[in-house]
This record gives C-alpha cells, structure tokens and sequence, in this order.
C-alpha cells in the first residue's frame, strides 16, 4: 500500500518518481467522446458566447444528452445541421451558413462572441469555417466576434475541444502596454466557485494582477505579452500553451490543483515566481489546507489499500493518480493517458511512485485485457467501457463525471476524494 505523503512538504524532482519511467505506447482502437463535449462546460463559461457547430443530427443529440434538458432558460449553443443536399453538394454551404449565423444573432441579440465549431461531418467534406467565421466577422463586427476551432474526434480526445476553443482566442487577446507590470494568467475553464476561490488567494497573497482565460465574458479580453506569466490549470491545454508563448508569455511549472498537495504545490509555483515569501504563504493557506486535510479523510478509510486502472480518457489522469496514490494511499495498477505532454506533467510525473506502470494512447483491447488480468477494485474509466466493466463485477467511476464537477482547489479536495470513494462505497453495500 501507498502511505498518504504528507501534504505539499515534498517538491517535485527530476530525478524522482516517474519523470525517466518507460512509456507503454499503443495505437490502435479507441474509445472516447468527441470534443464537441467540451461545449458542455464552455457555454456556461463565457456567459454572453454561443457555440454553432456545424454538423449532424448526431452532433446534436450528442450535445443535448451531454449537457441536459434546459428548462429554464436557452441554451448558448446549437447545431446548424448538414442534410443530404450538403453532404451531396446541391446547396450552397456558404451561402447557408451566413443565413443560420444571421437568424441567430437576430434572435440572440446578447451575443458578443460566436464560435463556429467544425465536427467529423464539416471536416470530411472540407467546410471552411475558418474562412467563413472572418466573413461573419466582417459582416457583424464590432457587435460581434465570431471564431472558429474544430470539436471533431476523428483524431481527438474530448478535452482538446476545450484546447482547441482557447486555443482560437489567443490571437484574439490584446497585447500589453509597454510599461505593463507583471501579470498572472490562469489559463483552463474552472467553475465560477473555483475560480472565486483562486481569486481570492491570489489577492490574498499578493499576486497581481490576475486574469482568467477562458474570461466570463466575451468583452474582458486579459491583455497577453512578454510580461505575462501563465499558469495551467487544466493539464490538456497544449496547444493553448503554445499560442501564448508565440505571444510572449511564460509558463510557471507546477503540479495541476488537484487535492491539498497539487493545489498547495500549484499556489506555491505561482507565489515563488511572483516573489511571495514562504512565511506569508504558508499564513494564507494554512485554513485551506487543513480544510482540504479534513475533507480528504472522509474517504480515507474507504480508498486507502485499494488498487486502481487508469483508462486514458481526459488527461487528467496523471494528476488524479498522484492525488489517488500521495493523499488517499491507493495501488496504481496502470496508469493510462491519451496523450503525454513530458513537458507540462514533469512536476506530476516525479510525485507518482517509482515503477508505475504508464501507457499513451490507446488500444482498447489490450487495455481491456490487462485490466482483467488485474482485476483492480477501482476501474476510472469513459461512459462506454463502464457498464461492460461492471457487469464483468469491476467497480467503475466514469471519467467525464470528474469534467463536469468542480473538482480543483482546497474546498472541492473532499468532493473529489468522494467521487472515488462512491463507488466502492456502493458495492460495499451491494455485497452485504
């Protein structure tokens, strides 16, 4: 078994952990939502956006049965839907598209950004939407501006939709002013309630100003350059990472805010770089952590021991690994991850224990096989594989419920422990 570490007294190493381990790559036959999902999130995010993909009826169902039935108010997305005369080239895709984006904002007039999302149909038949959002912005700005970026899971994991989304505002953002002062961006969609949290610390510490990408809305665009130092906070956001370095910005390595220990090692990375001194850190964070501390031992008992598969899904894996095996003491089995960026979970990859096995990519079947071999008491895993999983008697926990529930910071430490300990709990009592 895996002791709990104590939390955030351990550094991440280079030479610790699993920074140099062998890497099991597969590649083969996948199972994963497409990133029209990250739409789920991001419409709630930026509150005057809307999100128009241009795709299939099984676009929208997908989308619809992702995010729920709406009652009370619209939805900020919607499908504008490829029929046979599309797909067969009969009508006019342009000319089609400029009337759905001109309905649209004639009926949502509280729209200032509008994203034109490609998926598997649009891209198969080579719509260009990248052309098509700078003629709507042509048409409809300054009261609108519209972008483009591509959700289709022809070659993606559903996270990248997300990636892909800010990826495409990065050239958008203003530059700074010559004489700007330092600034923090925290970049990754995050609840409202988190970001509010992290708000406050960073005031709390000292550290500003700081801005939020993605921003809550579309008119307070964080202003980018060489003075801009930005912090991940989702880990599936590399080519986001990339855009803003080709817009002068700067990376702060950190573990990602998962748990008591990756928040306080994520806070910590931010206030170093940022000349906040150790004694005043551990002042402002000291309630929090023993808050998360607390939280965390709710579902101690239940997870310690235990041993848990990875299925590569979100990303998040790695980080959720080293939260499963450093605060709540579980057995990593294997560890799977769709894609892995060395570079962005260095500081990860030294805090997971030595010798655990790590697989990129996926081949489901063999996945499949080596989790039966194993027979783990804990299976996270996407929506597809887990009903087949638990009827073969395996505990699961889907993936993509650990998206859509604030899960970052102190406050939501226990949360996050209780998704993990739910199910084990569940068949603890189906087994009495």
């Amino acid at each position: 078994m895996n002791a709990p570490a104590p939390v955030a007294t351990r550094s991440a190493s280079p030479v610790e952990g699993c920074v140099s381990s062998p890497v099991l790559r597969e590649r083969g036959q996948h199972e994963v939502f497409c990133g029209l999902t990250g739409i789920v999130w991001l419409h709630r995010k930026i509150q005057d956006a809307f999100f128009l993909v241009v795709g299939s009826r099984t676009c929208a169902h997908l989308i619809q049965s992702a995010a729920g039935v709406m009652i009370f108010a619209e939805p900020r997305f919607a499908t504008a839907i490829l029929d046979e005369r599309d797909l067969a080239g009969i009508a006019d895709i342009d000319d089609e598209l400029d009337r759905v984006v001109a309905r649209l904002l004639e009926r949502r007039p509280e729209i200032k950004l509008l994203f034109l999302v490609g998926s598997c149909p649009s891209e198969v038949i080579k719509i260009d939407l990248k052309r098509a959002a700078q003629r709507q912005s042509r048409v409809h700005s300054p009261r609108v501006r519209v972008l483009s970026y591509s959700g289709s899971g022809i070659e993606t994991t559903f996270t990248q939709g997300e990636d892909a989304c800010l990826a495409s505002l990065v050239p958008t953002l203003p530059g700074e002013a010559a004489d700007a002062p330092r600034s923090l961006l925290v970049v990754g969609a995050l609840a409202d309630v988190v970001e509010d949290q992290f708000a406050r610390l960073f005031d709390e510490l000292g550290v500003a100003p700081r801005r939020f990408l993605p921003m809550r809305r579309a008119t307070d665009f964080p202003a980018v350059g060489p003075n801009t130092s930005y912090l991940l906070a989702q880990p599936f956001l590399g080519d986001t990472a990339r855009a803003l370095e080709a817009r002068g910005a700067t990376r702060i390595a950190a573990p990602f805010p998962l748990g008591a220990e990756g928040t306080t090692l994520w806070l910590r990375a931010a206030a170093d770089a940022f000349g906040v001194s150790r004694d005043h850190f551990d002042a402002v964070t000291a309630p929090g952590r023993a808050r998360a501390a607390r939280a965390i031992d709710h579902s101690l008992n239940m997870i310690a021991g235990k041993r848990v598969f990875l299925f590569p899904d979100s990303q998040l894996e790695i980080p959720l690994a080293r939260f499963l095996s450093r605060e709540l003491g579980a057995e990593l089995v294997e560890v799977g991850t769709p894609y892995l960026h060395r570079e962005h979970m260095a500081d990860e990859l030294a805090l997971l224990p030595a010798g655990v096995r790590l697989s990129e990519g996926q081949h489901v079947e063999n996945q499949l096989d080596r989790c039966r071999a194993a027979r783990p008491d804990l299976t996270v895993c996407g929506l597809g594989l887990a009903n087949p999983l638990e009827a073969e008697g395996l505990a699961t926990k889907w993936s993509i419920e650990l998206l859509f529930t604030p899960v970052q910071g102190y406050d939501q430490a226990g949360d996050l422990a209780e998704l993990f300990a739910r199910p084990l709990t569940r068949r603890a009592r189906l087994e009495v």
